[in-house]
């Protein structure tokens, strides 16, 4: 590419306000990260000693958690649209901060209907850290935006990786004050919300929406439903954004329905004190590798990096399967389990947004969002069902099926476009 198309001379320099931004981001997305993080390694081990040991609800937590920001998704895009991103972090922060609390207070009255309502307002941490994605490519240059989001969503991993670490510690600080050691992970996390929350407040001013011209306090409230109809059109009549939809939502699936019942199967292994470092691992393997993963889509292209993804994934979760008594095993499917995730969001991302049209693309993302978030919510509520019944391998050996099935679409796609350019 020549240099007179990387700088378009037309755009506004916003570098200083976009320097300031994506620090601020960057604070915010570690302290964010280590919550969410901190409360997915213990949530299912939570709801499980809420449910005197059952397996087939365990899920539950994870699952409002995942619902609980799906249902925020759209609603929160309209609020920011109105109000700005400062409140709209700050607002989702704030509900994290508050459902992580009273998730506490659940699991040591030990009454599980408050667990899933805390959960479902800590949704609101996770669909703040999803936001930043849209908010670090506000004030940047078009050939700039995607090292943008990679530099937010990379740094995210430092707290994603550090919360689970925590847990151990967090348990045994709780057990010594005498009170549930779950409890513990949910009181840290609800103060790793309140800090980004503080951090988003101190820090993002102006108001990137207020900068670029996009703040508009009369704009109308959208209507959810409507949206997810027409963007479904959308998609519909575009040829390869329905695959990109789909590398998101079996990548998202997969990498819940696993993710949600390995501490549980650890546990039922005895080596439920070796969970929360596996789940760091996976996340790592979440977010680590977006920065090579993002040059190896750009070079190799989406579809075949769908591919790649779908065969990662499938070889995490059969490592997962043949582990057995193995943690090691343990260890490396779930990292391949993140990684294979990682290629398939970016991946099918980056085929969604390239092939609607521009004038469609913001609502078509909120609602690729918002359907991968519900179907990584109900991945997670039938986990423990599924765990409960037939086990965890049955439960691995579906995600490996889904996994098959993208990469089967993958493939006929590749040999469609193959055709087509030879025709």
């Amino acid at each position: 590419m020549s240099a007179t198309a990387d700088v378009n001379p037309q755009e506004p320099d916003y570098s200083f306000q976009q320097r300031r931004t994506l620090n601020t981001l960057r604070l915010a997305q570690v302290p964010g990260q280590a919550a969410i993080a901190g409360v997915v390694a213990v949530s299912a081990l939570l709801a499980k000693e809420l449910l005197h040991g059952n397996d087939r609800l365990a899920g539950t937590g994870g699952a409002a958690f995942t619902m609980g920001a799906a249902l925020l998704a759209v609603p929160l895009s309209a609020f920011m649209r109105r109000r700005g991103r400062r409140y709209g972090l700050m607002l989702a922060f704030g509900l994290g901060t508050v459902g992580a609390a009273i998730t506490a207070v659940a699991g040591q009255v030990g009454v599980f209907a408050i667990y899933v309502v805390g959960m479902l307002a800590f949704g609101g941490a996770q669909a703040a850290t999803l936001q930043g994605r849209y908010v670090a490519a506000d004030l940047a240059l078009e050939h700039d935006r995607a090292k943008a989001i990679a530099s937010v969503v990379w740094l995210g991993t430092l707290g994603a990786a550090f919360g689970p670490l925590l847990t151990p510690w967090e348990r045994r600080v709780a057990s010594a004050a005498g009170f549930n050691p779950l409890i513990g992970p949910f009181v840290v996390a609800s103060l790793f919300s309140l800090m980004a929350m503080a951090v988003i407040s101190v820090r993002m001013r102006p108001d990137p929406l207020a900068v670029n011209g996009q703040l508009d306090p009369h704009a109308q409230r959208v209507r959810p439903l409507a949206q997810v109809r027409a963007s479904a059109g959308v998609i519909r009549d575009s040829p390869l954004a329905p695959l990109g939809l789909a590398a998101m939502v079996i990548s998202q699936t997969a990498m819940v329905a696993v993710m949600t019942m390995t501490p549980p199967h650890m546990a039922d292994h005895d080596q439920g004190d070796l969970s929360a470092f596996v789940i760091a691992l996976h996340i790592v393997g979440m977010y680590g590798m977006a920065p090579l993963v993002g040059r190896g889509v750009a070079r190799f292209g989406e579809i075949r990096s769908v591919m790649a993804g779908a065969i990662v994934i499938a070889s995490g979760t059969v490592v997962s399967v043949v582990a057995g008594y193995v943690p090691a095993l343990i260890f490396l499917g779930l990292f391949l389990l993140g990684v294979g995730w990682n290629i398939g969001l970016i991946a099918g991302s980056s085929l969604l947004t390239g092939t609607v049209p521009a004038a469609s693309r913001v609502e078509v993302q909120g609602t690729a969002d918002l359907t991968m978030s519900f179907c990584g919510a109900i991945a997670a509520f039938s986990s423990g069902f599924v765990k409960q019944a037939w086990q965890f391998h049955t439960l691995a050996n579906a995600a490996t099926v889904m996994a098959g099935l993208l990469l089967v679409a993958a493939y006929v796609h590749s040999l469609r476009r193959r055709r087509s350019a030879a025709a």
